[in-house]
């Protein structure tokens, strides 16, 4: 589904299909570079990350295992609860791996910093993240991120994983919620 076929939901598209394509393109590229020769154990963040995860596993030359975590902050709304939950663990032990975390969008990084302090005390032979789409302005819990696809602004964005109550996930394009759809 492209942004056009729901026009009226959204203020404004901030990043098309192609230009998400070509991005995730990239990140493989410099993620391929960075683990040349090693097995990365590459973690998704479910449900958001579901897209970039698939993208960018099938853009990769490099050897690599998947696992999922589902992890909260915010229930249907469109800002963090606050409160962090495993919803989901990983089904495997990481002590010694090589881990990428794949998130879809790093927003306060209040989740993100707890997933990563979780998943430190599990022995892992190096650990780093990357992130579709961050947020700067929003950051409150600081997180280093070794790939980011997009920085966008501190507005409430669905698309490519992105979601308001579960919907917009299959948006192709990335674009600003319209407030009259959550208000």
């Amino acid at each position: 589904m492209r942004a056009s076929d729901l026009e009226q939901d959204f203020d404004r598209v901030l990043f098309t299909q192609e230009q998400v394509e070509a991005r995730v393109a990239e990140v493989a590229a410099q993620i391929d570079a960075d683990y040349e020769g090693r097995d990365i154990l590459m973690v998704g963040v479910l449900n958001g990350a579901v897209m970039t995860l698939a993208d960018l596993c099938r853009s990769m030359r490099s050897h690599m295992t998947m696992d999922w975590m589902a992890v909260s902050s915010y229930g249907a709304g469109t800002k963090s609860s606050g409160v962090v939950r495993i919803l989901k663990d990983l089904s495997g032990d990481i002590e010694g791996k090589d881990v990428l975390i794949v998130e879809d969008i790093i927003d306060t990084g209040l989740t993100l910093s707890y997933l990563v302090q979780n998943l430190r005390s599990r022995g892992p032979k190096s650990l780093e993240i990357m992130a579709m789409f961050r947020k700067p302005e929003a950051l409150t819990s600081p997180v280093d991120v070794r790939y980011v696809g997009f920085d966008i602004p501190n507005e409430f964005v669905v698309g490519y994983g992105l979601d308001y109550a579960g919907r917009y996930r299959n948006l192709t394009d990335v674009a600003t919620l319209a407030p009259h759809v959550y208000a």
